[in-house]
């Protein structure tokens, strides 16, 4: 999804919210701001551990898991007759991590955007 298609959803959602009652407006304040992610941080653990944390922190276990596990094959590669097949794992996973790396600001901004649209259902319906 491209940065002005999250974007334009951001707003679509935040013009939404302001079009409930105040007492529904503070629930839904309340309940984001507990919920919504820093993308500085999910930078940061994808930038210091290349080894799939950043996953975590959004919620995406089994990205997480998988994301490790490949990381650590390749690592383990390296300690065998398959060094080279270890190096172009650790190559293909660091390419990986690097892209969400620089797509970081999006990412967070379109699970925040997910989280936003759950928290406006749930609030609006009640």
């Amino acid at each position: 999804m491209s940065k002005e298609a999250v974007q334009e959803r951001e707003e679509s959602i935040r013009r939404l919210v302001r079009e409930l009652p105040d007492d529904k407006r503070l629930r839904y304040f309340r309940e984001v701001e507990r919920k919504i992610k820093d993308p500085d941080t999910y930078a940061t653990l994808n930038f210091i551990f290349f080894a799939g944390l950043h996953h975590f922190y959004l919620g995406k276990w089994l990205y997480g898991i998988i994301n490790m596990a490949v990381f650590w094959v390749g690592v383990a590669m390296l300690f065998t007759d398959h060094v080279g097949l270890g190096v172009l794992v650790l190559i293909g996973v660091s390419v990986l991590e690097l892209c969400e790396l620089f797509r970081s600001q999006v990412i967070v901004q379109k699970y925040n955007n997910q989280v936003m649209e759950r928290v406006y259902n749930s609030v609006s319906r009640a």
